[in-house]
């Protein structure tokens, strides 16, 4: 299987991606994005992973060698990346990074200028035939000046730079945190990630706000758990120490840093797309008539609660680089996914954990009840939660589904969603996996059982 996926390149290390190819990689890239530039501007950074410090130094020997002008901001999370390609206007960034993966696993997001990010109908198909076409040829597709930079560009001049990022992020996180009404005590498990010293850089000195740190330290092996918060086993400590501290909420983060969930002080988890319609009712009460994004999975209390308070909801497929653009096409100024990634357009569009977790610190600071409390409301209905199911054929299967249930409404935006007045569902195709992915809502527990058995008939067991 191709380390190419549909958002980034990804592998286990060194099987599946290696310094050769991570070199390799680096020159097509660099390739890229100076297409219509002379030097490209690339910023580089780095996650905790064991394998990063040297798939980092020769994705930008690689880089190097194709002419690029190379600014290294060393181990940050992706979203500091993001920040670093526009805030400082830089033509492309590649984070190197697996995001929640396990750790033998690695890779490169990359993103173009204002941190567009490339996924495979953008640009990471055409980086990928660059690398096969220099794997196989080296240098030869080169042409003679970029061949002798490739021979020198390692101890040329001012060819890269380091890059402290750190001042500038703070000021950008903490620009949005309003002052707190009421102490709060908040645990947060930070996976051994990236994220754990820019949060104590951001958030330390921050009125009123008491911190239970878990899984502070970064470390590379991820010895606590595996970086992935979606997963229940994950959290199993943040629950612990939420109920140990008596803290106002958990916080999780995953390995990199760009994907955060909460759990409210009864311990308990709190839907990804709940967050996103807490969030866009809050942004909506200051900013009315914006466009809000959400993915296509999400409940339909997003939507019902966008409308609520005047503002525009947009429904997309599921991904990203879909969500980006398409918050870009509207302006947007916010978008969820249920995958736990939410975007903001003063972070040119792209996601941001810390800028979701002030965002959740000034909503609570300011209410005068708990999470739970405040949650209750849009816990309107109930949701499978994304089921996962092993399909030879998946478009054959999908199919079949439709036909079953061709009496509802029906698009075809990402899988099949058909919709009924009391329920819904989407069945969608893995890009990566033999796996159909439902999602099913209902206005009673009931209805969602007795859809969910229907379904299953068709789908087998998931």
């Amino acid at each position: 299987m191709s380390i190419f996926k549909a958002y980034d390149i990804r592998g286990r290390y060194p099987q599946e991606l290696d310094e050769a190819k991570a070199r390799v990689i680096g020159r097509a890239v660099a390739q890229f994005i100076g297409r219509n530039r002379k030097t490209p501007r690339i910023v580089v950074g780095r996650d905790v992973r064991l394998s990063s410090p040297s798939l980092s130094k020769n994705l930008i020997q690689g880089l190097l060698e194709s002419g690029a002008e190379v600014t290294d901001i060393g181990t940050v999370t992706t979203p500091m990346s993001y920040f670093a390609c526009g805030f400082y206007r830089f033509d492309g960034n590649v984070m190197v990074t697996a995001s929640h993966n396990p750790p033998e696993y690695n890779g490169f997001k990359i993103c173009r200028e204002n941190a567009i990010a490339l996924s495979e109908a953008t640009g990471l198909k055409e980086i990928e035939k660059l690398t096969t076409l220099r794997t196989l040829t080296g240098s030869q597709s080169e042409n003679p000046e970029r061949a002798k930079a490739a021979k020198y560009s390692s101890h040329l001049p001012g060819r890269i730079k380091h890059l402290d990022i750190s001042s500038d992020y703070r000021k950008f996180v903490l620009k949005s945190l309003k002052p707190l009404r009421r102490p709060l005590k908040v645990a947060v498990d930070f996976t051994n990630g990236s994220v754990g010293p820019v949060f104590q850089d951001i958030f330390r000195s921050v009125p009123k706000l008491k911190v239970s740190p878990l899984c502070l330290e970064p470390d590379g092996r991820f010895p606590n758990h595996e970086p992935n918060p979606m997963k229940d086993e994950n959290i199993r400590d943040l629950k612990r120490a939420i109920q140990k501290s008596r803290a106002d909420f958990g916080v999780a983060f995953d390995g990199d840093g760009d994907r955060v969930i909460f759990l409210d002080e009864k311990a308990q988890r709190i839907p990804n797309d709940l967050i996103t319609a807490l969030i866009a009712g809050e942004l909506l009460k200051a900013r009315r008539t914006e466009h809000i994004v959400y993915d296509l999975r999400s409940s339909r209390i997003v939507k019902e609660q966008i409308e609520k308070m005047g503002g525009r909801p947009v429904r997309e497929r599921v991904g990203h680089a879909f969500i980006k653009a398409t918050m870009r096409k509207h302006n947007a100024a916010f978008g969820g996914e249920l995958s736990g990634h939410y975007y903001y357009r003063d972070n040119y569009f792209a996601d941001s954990a810390l800028l979701t977790f002030t965002n959740l610190v000034n909503l609570i600071g300011a209410a005068n009840k708990p999470l739970s409390g405040i949650i209750k409301p849009l816990r309107k209905y109930f949701q499978s939660g994304e089921l996962n199911f092993t399909v030879a054929d998946k478009n054959k299967k999908m199919k079949e589904v439709a036909r079953e249930f061709s009496d509802g409404k029906m698009d075809y935006l990402d899988g099949v969603t058909i919709e009924y007045d009391d329920w819904w569902f989407n069945v969608r195709p893995s890009n990566t996996e033999p796996l159909l992915r439902l999602n099913i809502e209902a206005s009673t527990k009931g209805r969602l059982n007795s859809i969910r058995r229907k379904i299953e008939r068709i789908l087998t067991k998931p």
